[in-house]
């Protein structure tokens, strides 16, 4: 079975912004007739960017969990939380279900981040032709988190508000959290300056 045409050979590029399909009579320096973008069959320099974004994120992930990200001020007594010692906190004061979705959002679903942009980025990077369709999938998926990654910033949120403070009770955001909104801001991008089309290309050559 010969191979589906690719859209290079029937002369046509899509709109990156609003998806439009055009032709592409002028290059890669045509700009899309609907919203005026600049058209480009691959997105420059999408490994390396990706790869900054990813390894700059990976970085800023350390320091948002090792520093605490809100200090509770009750009765005299201070108390600085982590983000694992409030899922710890949550744990034991026997809310195990708000536990869980705060471990959710704000471990399981950075580290799955990391781990498939980091499979997919490398195996690109090898031209490796291994699980095409799988990697294609495991990309739309990390797209599908990325509309939800806002909700790792409401961690200290919801550990705020799962706390019963006492009438003086008081609470600050700690330097934590600004890393952890940096990481979630980063892998974000990471995500989205990735081009998923460089997984095709080493088909090209069949």
């Amino acid at each position: 079975m010969s191979r589906a045409p690719r859209a290079q050979e029937l002369g046509i590029i899509g709109c990156h912004v609003c998806g439009l399909v055009c032709r592409a009579s002028a290059g890669d320096d045509a700009a899309c007739p609907r919203c005026g973008a600049a058209l480009h069959r691959r997105k420059r320099n999408s490994i390396a960017r990706t790869w900054a974004l990813l390894v700059a994120a990976f970085i800023l992930y350390i320091p948002a969990n090792v520093l605490p990200i809100m200090r509770t001020v009750s009765l005299g007594d201070v108390d600085d939380n982590t983000i694992i010692s409030g899922v710890v906190e949550l744990w034991i004061k026997g809310s195990p279900s708000l536990a869980v979705i705060v471990f959710t959002a704000s471990i399981v679903v950075p580290m799955t981040k990391f781990l498939v942009l980091g499979t997919l980025l490398a195996c690109t990077q090898r031209g490796s032709r291994w699980a095409l369709r799988q990697r294609a999938k495991l990309y739309r998926a990390v797209e599908f988190i990325g509309y939800w990654s806002m909700l790792d910033v409401f961690v200290v949120a919801l550990l705020t508000a799962l706390v019963r403070f006492g009438f003086f009770s008081q609470v600050e955001p700690l330097p934590g959290v600004v890393f952890f909104g940096l990481t979630v801001i980063l892998t974000m991008f990471a995500s989205m300056s990735f081009d998923p089309r460089l997984m095709w290309d080493i088909t090209d050559d069949d």
